[in-house]
């Protein structure tokens, strides 16, 4: 018998099982999740038109126009009359016109059945550079003539284009997001590995300074940090001092969870291993502690980035974060904090409301779903 014929295996021997990894048993049971499910794909969406902001909006952001202040939004047909009474298919928006409304004494607007604005896709507008580095001029949708101004969801107090500014402002507070949960889970991981793995005196100092910082009111907090920005300085670099003061408080709740988590893993039998290998106390952290509840951290950052979100728009909100001409949806929000606007423009008001709300929603389900999922075994 040669050796290839022992070596075969018998013909009923059972199939070896298939052993999966942790983070496709994570995969797997976050699947199951249809609203988290739902939620990744509107969260990828999101953050698609955050990437091509200047792309997907209808009109110049930044345009102004006093012929159209407060304009209300102008619906979308698909059917359109001829001369002879046949009807044919065309996507289009009516024109509008300015009325005095003598017994209110204001403008109004009604739609003027003559005027039709063709509308169609990958039509050409006002230049911008894609994702900052290519110039076109190109846009997914808007109307078929560039000198035609179409407003879906209606314009400001200046005639901009409340759609194109929420949909370019979904970068920055989409982005504050994320970077203030990049601050947060470098600061909240070193400062709560150090509490946790040393204790002692660093334990007692970090403990101490994370009860401090939690136990003074945030909106002052922020009113002070933000009090201390020149008003001279450009608009990157507001951004960047208003993503560290939205992140001077996200950090301290994963600190905290990080400190339990190593509380309970510097005695366990695979950390003293560790030790009497001979690697650093670096090592040990960043190579065997930390990774081992890495989805934890991430459920834990999803959960944080909503609330990086509602920091950035209250703060834009109440006047002292983001400032004109940059656009958030905090800034989008604050042309509606007065009666006026929302009585005459309320869509000033529902238009980035109903993007914050959405985006929150679906990070928080999503949030979910991963700290369901970072537990595979449990019912």
């Amino acid at each position: 018998m040669t050796d290839t014929t022992q070596n075969l295996a018998p013909a009923d021997a059972p199939e070896a099982p298939v052993v999966l990894g942790p983070w496709a048993l994570i995969w797997r049971k976050f699947r199951k999740h249809k609203l988290a499910m739902f939620s990744l794909y509107i969260v990828g969406l999101i953050y698609l038109v955050a990437a091509l902001g200047e792309f997907l909006a209808v009109q110049d952001p930044h345009k102004t126009s006093v012929r159209h202040t407060f304009q209300p939004p102008q619906g979308l047909h698909l059917f359109v009359k001829d001369e002879d009474g046949s009807t044919n298919f065309m996507l289009h928006a009516k024109g509008m016109k300015m009325e005095l409304n003598t017994e209110l004494r204001r403008r109004t607007f009604v739609e003027d059945e003559s005027k039709i604005i063709p509308m169609g896709f990958f039509v050409k507008g006002h230049e911008y550079k894609l994702l900052g580095l290519v110039d076109s001029s190109t846009h997914f949708f808007g109307p078929k003539n560039p000198r035609d101004t179409v407003f879906i969801f209606g314009a400001d107090r200046l005639g901009r284009d409340i759609l194109s500014r929420v949909v370019v402002g979904t970068r920055v507070s989409m982005s504050i997001g994320l970077v203030g949960v990049a601050v947060s889970l470098v600061i909240g991981v070193i400062l709560g590995g150090i509490s946790g793995y040393y204790g002692g005196l660093a334990d007692n100092l970090i403990q101490r300074l994370i009860e401090f910082i939690r136990s003074v009111p945030t909106i002052p907090l922020w009113m002070g940090l933000a009090a201390a920005i020149p008003l001279d300085w450009p608009p990157l670099r507001t951004y960047f001092v208003v993503t560290v003061i939205v992140s001077m408080i996200g950090w301290t709740s994963l600190a905290r969870e990080v400190r339990g988590k190593f509380l309970s893993l510097r005695n366990e039998d695979f950390i003293t291993a560790a030790r009497l290998d001979g690697l650093s106390d670096w090592e040990i952290i960043m190579k065997h502690m930390v990774p081992s509840f890495s989805s934890h951290i991430i459920a834990s950052l999803t959960l944080a980035v909503p609330l990086m979100i509602l920091a950035e728009t209250s703060l834009s909100f109440l006047g002292i974060g983001l400032q004109p001409p940059q656009v958030s949806w905090g800034t989008l929000l604050k042309e509606a904090q007065n009666i006026r606007s929302i009585i005459e423009a309320p869509w000033l008001l529902w238009s980035p409301g109903v993007a914050i709300v959405l985006a929150v929603l679906s990070l928080n389900f999503l949030g979910d779903g991963l700290r369901d999922a970072a537990d595979p075994h449990a019912q």
